[in-house]
């Protein structure tokens, strides 16, 4: 069964799914600012758009464009700016 996700008053949306490649969430991200936790090891990749990442430890953003990708570690914050709509697809690791 597929599991929708919703976040930051429906600014951010999701759709979890577990298939041959494992645990994964397709979503999409409206312009704003945002604060992230992971759980998880998690490796994203921009679908359509933009993501500008600041990761931890990390002084400055990356941006990080359609049909590339980038990972973030389990247990941390990490902060991202979006400057459209944007489409992502986040694979989780244990």
């Amino acid at each position: 069964m597929l599991k929708v996700n919703e976040y930051f008053d429906g600014k951010v949306k999701s759709i979890a799914l577990n298939n041959s490649e494992g645990q994964l969430t397709a979503g999409v991200m409206e312009a704003g600012d945002y604060e992230f936790g992971t759980s998880q090891q998690e490796e994203m990749t921009v679908v359509s758009g933009a993501l500008q990442i600041q990761l931890p430890g990390e002084s400055s953003f990356t941006t990080y464009s359609k049909g590339q990708r980038f990972n973030v570690a389990a247990g941390v914050r990490f902060q991202v700016k979006v400057v459209e709509q944007t489409a992502y697809l986040c694979r989780y690791f244990d």
